[in-house]
């Protein structure tokens, strides 16, 4: 029976069960939605990454929705699991951590739904195409960054502290790694002062975080956060202490709050990923593999080292890339 006649008869049963027109167009469309698992939404990057997504995939006509883990594997995995018994086209994940994004990806694989890994990424299991920033280089750059500004003010001897996303997570390696050889290489001679890792991802968490800090190591002069909104909890934490002009703080991504904490010098540099274009080329390659083309196993997309000094030249693309043009 040719598909003309399949869909004329389709959309009579629908009109004459009471249905209507709607509920068939509904029925036809499964399998042209796009599912986005996040970590969690409000994390500001997840955001942006979400909107770049939805952008790509509803300008080519598919359905989109955002389903929040609330940084747990187990929500994510059931959220692939729902997810899939609703028989989605695509699925577009930004794993929890990489440990246990394996057991969404065997799920979608015996389902045979494409996916597609947004940052994070995952130790093992098949996918269509995973889109990256350049954490290494990113956190290199906020790592020299923070040195040549420490060595200007006479405090290259001193203590540098982390407050890191999860370890489990490859981006996370990749950026402690990346800042503390970016740290040494530009002059950096004092002490790591140990590492306190992020589970909630609140400010109130790494606002601790950098109490703990600060109390342990009194000769502390420089701090990296590694990810968007805890900083506000580290500032936050070094005013409470009056160590303002103390500390000199680094982060990673980017948020409007910081523009003008890297205007007045409060924050020294920040590695601003650019989550919203990360997010057009996570659909963009979805919208690939479901066309039947072959995206690029990995599309790497470049982080911002956004300082004090090259704010006002950056900021035109920070408001798109990263913001998203929320601001």
């Amino acid at each position: 029976m040719e598909r003309r006649t399949v869909l004329k008869l389709a959309i009579g049963g629908a009109v004459m069960a009471g249905t209507g027109f709607s509920a068939f167009t509904s029925a036809i469309a499964q399998g042209k939605d796009i599912v986005y698992l996040t970590p969690g939404l409000d994390l500001p990057f997840w955001r942006y990454l979400s909107k770049g997504i939805e952008s790509a995939v509803k300008a080519k006509g598919y359905g989109f929705q955002a389903l929040d883990s609330h940084n747990s594997a187990q929500t994510q995995l059931q959220n692939a699991q729902d997810s899939i018994t609703r028989g989605v086209g695509g699925i577009i994940i930004s794993p929890t951590d990489s440990s246990t994004a394996p057991s969404v990806l065997q799920l979608a694989q015996r389902a045979g739904i494409p996916v597609v890994i947004a940052d994070i990424g995952t130790n093992s299991g098949e996918y269509a195409s995973f889109i990256i920033s350049d954490n290494y280089r990113g956190a290199h750059d906020v790592g020299t960054a923070l040195a040549a500004a420490l060595k200007e003010k006479g405090w290259e001897g001193g203590d540098v502290a982390i407050v890191a996303i999860s370890q489990a997570r490859k981006n996370g390696q990749a950026r402690t790694q990346g800042f503390l050889d970016g740290l040494k290489e530009g002059g950096f001679t004092g002490r790591e002062a140990g590492m306190q890792q992020m589970q909630s991802y609140t400010t109130d968490e790494t606002f601790k975080f950098t109490q703990d800090i600060l109390t342990a190591n009194p000769g502390l002069r420089g701090l990296f956060i590694q990810t968007d909104q805890p900083a506000m909890g580290a500032l936050r934490a070094i005013k409470a202490a009056r160590k303002d002009g103390e500390v000199l703080v680094a982060a990673f991504d980017g948020i409007p709050d910081f523009v003008p904490l890297l205007e007045s010098g409060d924050l020294v540099v920040s590695g601003m990923q650019q989550p919203y274009l990360m997010g057009v080329r996570s659909g963009e390659a979805m919208i690939d593999v479901l066309d039947g083309k072959t995206p690029e196993k990995e599309i790497t997309v470049p982080i911002l080292a956004i300082t004090s000094k090259n704010i006002a030249q950056e900021l035109p693309t920070v408001k798109e890339t990263v913001f998203a043009n929320e601001v």
